[in-house]
């Protein structure tokens, strides 16, 4: 059976503010094939938007066990992957990215951003247009979680 082609993957997350509106854009490339995909959530981080760029430009793919690259200037999700940086946060974005893991075989490759790149210039474009539209969908987890973390804090009457 002959090997498929490689598959390019190139990811960009972005929040206005930090958290804030935010984010995403991909650019899949396979031979002469490519596709952009985009989204945006109402309140989020920048880290949640580097790494859904990377989990839904996975999830698109269609063929199990391919050999897929990944692009991303995301020190955050490069250096969690390839370094095994503690997962302190965003665990459920990374049970996501997990499951995409262990189907695909994915090598990361981290790039300078904003230095020129076409793919990742294209996926800043497509992240900060997504993050500008109107009736943004919550980042439900993170809401949950931003809130729970605020009720934890607020428990005690300040002294």
């Amino acid at each position: 059976m002959a090997q498929r082609a490689t598959i390019y993957l190139y990811t960009d997350g972005a929040a206005s503010g930090n958290p804030g509106p935010g984010g995403y854009g991909i650019v899949l490339k396979c031979g002469p094939l490519s596709k952009e995909l985009s989204g945006g959530y109402r309140l989020t981080t920048n880290n949640r938007m580097e790494m859904m760029a990377v989990i839904v430009g996975l999830e698109a793919i269609n063929w199990d066990r391919a050999q897929v690259q990944v692009f991303s200037d995301s020190s955050y999700v490069v250096n969690t992957i390839t370094q095994g940086w503690k997962r302190k946060k965003n665990h459920d974005l990374w049970a996501r990215m997990d499951a995409q893991l262990s189907r695909l075989d994915v090598h990361f490759n981290w790039i300078k951003g904003h230095a020129g790149h076409p793919e990742n210039e294209k996926c800043d474009r497509l992240a900060v247009a997504a993050y500008q539209k109107k009736n943004l969908p919550p980042d439900t987890v993170y809401e949950e979680t931003k809130e729970e973390a605020e009720g934890q804090t607020s428990l005690f009457k300040e002294s």
